[in-house]
């Protein structure tokens, strides 16, 4: 026993519905725990290494291997568990470390006598590891090969076993012979037992017997096996489907007689992937996998093929170009082009490059162009697709096309305009079109796909472009609604019935554009501040709250909310200056005690506002609206923004009283320091007098007491507030109290600082 060693296992739950449940995979290991004396069998996550099963190694408990990769047992807390390993090496190394510890054989397959429901499940499950060969195809044996090849699906080993057989002898192909004779004969319970055989078959995912069943001789046999169900009391017509229905069209012929049975192929196994079969059980993630693979490379090889015929992809163009080829002949053009771009999904990275730059030099975008601006709907849209699948793959391409148009000059019909035009003018009451171009709108002007390199910035470029000459256009619906809302004598929250009359189809648009433009605050921080600023744009968009229709208030309010979220200064003056916030209290008192997304957007923002402590919004909030919001106890948002605000002014007065001390003291420091020069004078002259020639006494001044009674009437001095005078400095008015006759303001008595 190795306790380092680790092997990969899913851990299954047995639930009471006798379904057995998933709950984890992890690497397992049979470990000795120190503090418990014993060794348990310890399953830890793969992703955050958190314990997903801990389960002793009790001398009595009853384990059992199943199928070489499967390790079953019963404890008292579970009626079930079970470890699927990946490998079955795993597997035999951890049935080594149970045996061990219960001292048995581990050549034996089950520990001990089983209990008496486990006897039952596992008496009915046939020794896969015998199998030697199955029996022949005849009528009489299509029942035991039916039951043969279903009881090994779960076991790797037999389905190893069970593959290499059915691969000699031809064996699928007399199963398929056998299935026309019954069909003839209408023999239902033998049709029944073939059709488990054929879906058995294709479960074993392996790729030689994949092979087999879609080439072009078994297809349709194979798909004809399968319409006959027992589930269901009358055989489906899936053959009549896939011969009649289903027609294939060659917009331009197709020479490449091996590419044509390629995509018949390849449509074939899609239609038994996507219809027939069923969905993968939890007990393996890989089931189908071989399917899945036959049609993704496929997909890779008809690509491939197109893209390497030259005149096949020129001659499409050529005719989506021409002006004379029919809206029908377009369409399918359109869609055959459409089906060539999804298939392009499946190119390694490499390849699709190589087949997008084929496609650019051919003329993609600007043929895209032309049939974008067509009155065709259905053609439209599936230019749109197209259009997006381009975008998903390199939006760079469309933002170099659209720059290169704008460099040309004279065409306002630029190729993103028609797109924003064409999602302006959607006429579907859902507007589907415009939430998809919406999308597409926003994946172009997303700048983390936008490239920076030494020699170029596409994201000033190209936003500068669609701000110069996209934006108008695109917040032109919203202009249009609200343009009669403003006037110099009426206030954004004023009433008007072209906003409260709005009908769905035209609010929802707007919500549209609105939630276009709070993407492109909270991504173009400078230029979306320069046409916010420069079209009065918050404004506009606030008059919507006006609106019979809550999702389109909410759309205004998340708007304003990206701004505040942004904290600018610059954006707060603007909010404060416009009043902007009074329809947003409006709408928050109308809508009353209502619990909702609209009570819980706004009070949201209030919430961000007192929690990022934005100083100039909250003063803003109380001093204007207050009075409003303060009976509102439900929450705590608006007490807690009051609570700002006095912090905050109580924060102001202790600034402006700790100035004027420091004011103060600095002033009293300088005046004694001048009358301490000026002492310093005197004692000089004084002197310089004593030198020349000593004067009479009674013409001596008396310096010192003149001095000394300075200074005491200096420490008397009182201090007044300093006050800033116009020009912005502080002055400053010293009265002295010792003198009565010094009350009168002197030049001498007032500083200016």
């Amino acid at each position: 026993m190795e306790d380092d060693k680790r092997y990969r296992v899913r851990v299954y739950v047995l639930k009471e519905n006798q379904q057995w449940d998933e709950i984890g995979a992890g690497q397992i290991s049979a470990t000795y725990v120190e503090e418990l004396r014993d060794v348990f069998l310890l399953v830890r996550s793969e992703s955050d290494s958190s314990l997903i099963l801990e389960s002793r190694i009790q001398p009595n408990t009853i384990y059992q291997k199943q199928q070489g990769t499967v390790i079953v047992w019963s404890e008292e807390e579970n009626h079930g568990l079970a470890l699927s390993f990946e490998d079955a090496d795993g597997c035999r190394e951890i049935w080594e470390d149970i045996c061990h510890i219960q001292g048995k054989d581990p050549t034996i397959e089950i520990t001990q006598a089983l209990l008496s429901e486990l006897r039952e499940q596992i008496s009915e499950m046939p020794d896969i590891f015998n199998i030697v060969e199955l029996p022949d195809c005849e009528l009489d044996t299509l029942g035991q090969i039916a039951d043969l090849i279903n009881s090994i699906l779960a076991s790797a080993d037999g389905r190893e076993k069970m593959a290499v057989i059915l691969e000699s002898d031809d064996y699928i192909k007399k199963l398929l012979q056998l299935f026309r004779a019954c069909e003839i004969l209408q023999n239902m319970k033998s049709l029944h037992y073939l059709h488990e055989i054929i879906k058995g078959i294709l479960c074993l995912n392996k790729t030689p017997l994949t092979e087999v069943m879609f080439s072009d001789e078994c297809i349709l046999d194979v798909v004809g096996c399968l319409e006959y169900d027992p589930a269901f009391p009358e055989p489906k017509r899936y053959r009549e489907f896939l011969t009649q229905n289903a027609k294939f069209k060659e917009v331009i012929p197709i020479a490449d007689i091996e590419l044509r049975q390629k995509i018949h192929q390849t449509y074939r196994a899609q239609f038994i992937y996507d219809i027939l079969l069923p969905v993968p059980t939890v007990f393996d993630e890989n089931y189908l996998s071989t399917i899945t693979t036959f049609i993704f490379f496929n997909k890779v090889e008809i690509v491939s093929m197109l893209q390497g015929d030259d005149k096949f992809l020129t001659e499409v163009f050529a005719q989506l170009k021409d002006k004379t080829t029919s809206d029908d002949k377009r369409y399918e053009l359109l869609s055959f082009f459409k089906e060539f771009c999804n298939f392009s999904r499946t190119l390694q990275p490499q390849s699709k490059d190589a087949l997008f730059k084929t496609l650019t030099h051919l003329g993609i975008l600007p043929v895209l162009k032309i049939i974008m601006s067509a009155e065709n709907l259905p053609i439209r849209s599936t230019a749109t697709d197209i259009f997006a699948y381009i975008i998903e793959y390199n939006p760079s391409l469309i933002r170099k096309f659209a720059i290169e148009e704008a460099r040309k000059g004279g065409d306002h019909d630029f190729l993103i305009n028609i797109v924003i035009s064409q999602m302006i003018c959607d006429t579907d009451p859902e507007l589907a079109g415009a939430i998809h171009l919406m999308e597409i709108i926003r994946a172009l002007l997303d700048p983390e796909t936008m490239v920076t390199t030494s020699s170029k910035c596409e994201r000033s470029e190209f936003l500068n472009f669609f701000y110069k000459r996209c934006m108008n256009k695109l917040v032109a619906p919203l202009m249009a609604t609200t343009s009669e809302e403003i006037s110099e004598e009426e206030n954004i929250d004023g009433s008007n019935e072209n906003i409260t009359s709005l009908n769905y189809q035209r609010a929802h648009l707007l919500s549209l554009i609105v939630e276009l433009l709070s993407f492109c605050v909270q991504h173009h921080t400078y230029y979306i501040k320069n046409y916010i600023f420069n079209k009065d744009l918050l404004r506009k968009v606030l008059i919507l709250m006006k609106s019979k229709h809550t999702f389109v208030i909410l759309c205004a309010i998340r708007f304003m909310r990206n701004i505040v979220g942004l904290k600018d200064e610059f954006y707060n003056r603007y909010i404060i200056k416009g009043n902007f916030l009074e329809p947003v209290v409006t709408a928050f008192l109308d809508n009353g005690t209502r619990y909702n997304m609209l009570n819980s957007a706004i009070i949201e923002m209030f919430d961000y506002i007192r929690v990022e402590n934005i100083k100039s919004l909250v003063a803003h909030i109380m001093e204007n609206y207050y009075k409003s919001l303060e009976e509102i106890e439900y929450v705590q948002t608006f007490k807690g923004l009051k609570v700002r605000y006095e912090q905050e002014k109580e924060r102001q007065k202790k600034i402006r009283k700790n100035l004027h001390c420091v004011l103060g003291s600095k002033l009293y420091r300088k005046r004694a320091k001048i009358l301490e020069v000026k002492e310093e004078t005197y004692s000089k002259a004084e002197e310089e007098d004593d030198d020349v020639m000593p004067p009479l006494e009674d013409e001596i001044p008396d310096y010192y007491e003149q001095c000394t009674h300075t200074k005491e009437r200096e420490k008397e001095d009182k201090v007044d507030t300093p006050q800033r005078t116009s020009s912005g400095s502080f002055e400053v008015s010293s009265t002295c109290s010792a003198d009565p006759e010094n009350t009168a303001s002197s030049p001498s008595d007032q500083r200016v600082v």
